[in-house]
C-alpha cells in the first residue's frame, strides 16, 4: 500500500500543523535537553526524523517501504538535514540500525500493521534491543478501544491544493470476520474543476487495544508505561481520545 501511496503521502499530511503540535510533546517525552540518538521506526517520508535532526539530534529513520525511504531521503536532501534512512521491517531493525539509542519512536499508527501477537512481541522486543538501558520508547496509535466500541468506519477526510489541482483523501475500514480490519485510502484528484480521477489502496490492520499493548510492553520489561490520549499529553480516555500514545522506559 505505502509504496503506491508514497507520492501523495506528504500531500495527505499537513506537516507544518502536525509538527507544531507534536514536537513539543516529543521533546517533553524524551526528557533530556542534550542531543540524543533517536531511531524513528516506520518513519514514512521522514518528516519527524528531519525535524528532530534540525533540532540537533542524531537521527536514523527506518521503514519497510523502499518508496517511502526514497522519498524520505529526498525530503532530507531538500531540507539540508543529515539523516540516515534504511529499509528495515519492524522486528528486524537491529541488523540495519544497531543498538544504543536514547529514544525509539514508532508513530503514525504503524504498530497495527503487525497482524499477529507474535509479530507485535517481536517488534517490541526489537525496540527494547535498540534502546540503551533507561531509554525512552514513544508509540502513537489510533484509539482502537473507541473505534471498535463504536464501529467507527470512516476517518476524518483530508484535502490539499497545488495550484489548480485539488486532492481529497478519504479513509475507511472494513471490519473483517477474523477480527482484523481492512483499511482503505481513496485518493481523488482533479485539475481546474475537471473530472475526478480516483485511486484506492488497501492494507490489513490489527486493532490494538490499550490493555494488550501495555501488557506486552510490561512483559518484555518496559517500565513507567504511561498512556496519553493525543500528542498534546492529554489523559487517555478509551471512550473519547483520538489516539493512544504510550511513553515507556526500557
Amino acid at each position: 500500500m505505502y509504496d503506491k501511496f508514497s507520492a501523495d503521502y506528504d500531500r495527505f499530511v499537513n506537516w507544518p500543523a502536525r509538527l507544531a503540535t507534536e514536537l513539543p510533546f516529543i521533546a517533553r517525552a524524551l526528557g533530556q535537553a542534550g542531543p540524543l540518538r533517536i531511531l524513528d521506526a516506520a518513519c514514512g517520508t521522514g518528516m519527524h526524523a528531519i525535524a528532530l535532526a534540525q533540532q540537533g539530534h542524531q537521527v536514523i529513520g527506518a521503514d519497510i517501504s523502499p518508496a517511502m525511504v526514497e522519498r524520505a531521503r529526498a525530503n532530507a536532501a531538500a531540507a539540508g538535514a543529515n539523516v540516515r534512512f534504511e529499509v528495515a521491517e519492524l522486528g528486524e531493525l537491529i541488523p540495519r540500525v544497531g543498538r544504543g539509542f536514547d529514544t525509539v519512536l514508532c508513530l503514525g499508527n504503524s504498530l497495527p500493521h503487525l497482524l499477529t501477537p507474535e509479530a507485535l512481541r517481536a517488534a517490541l522486543t526489537d525496540f527494547a534491543a535498540c534502546l540503551r538501558l533507561g531509554g525512552v520508547l514513544l508509540l502513537q496509535n489510533l484509539n482502537y478501544d473507541r473505534i471498535l466500541a463504536r464501529r467507527e468506519r470512516w476517518l476524518e477526510p483530508q484535502s490539499h491544493w497545488e495550484g489548480e489541482r485539488e486532492y481529497l483523501f478519504l479513509r475507511f475500514y472494513d471490519f473483517d470476520p477474523d477480527g482484523l480490519l481492512t483499511f482503505h485510502m481513496m485518493t481523488l484528484r482533479r485539475d481546474g474543476g475537471g473530472p475526478w480521477q480516483q485511486q484506492v489502496v488497501s492494507t490489513r490492520l490489527r486493532p490494538l487495544r490499550r490493555t494488550e499493548l501495555t501488557a506486552a510492553l510490561e512483559e518484555i520489561g518496559f517500565t513507567e508505561v504511561t498512556c496519553y490520549g493525543d500528542m498534546t499529553g492529554a489523559p487517555f480516555d478509551p471512550n473519547h481520545s483520538p489516539n493512544l500514545i504510550i511513553v515507556a522506559i526500557r
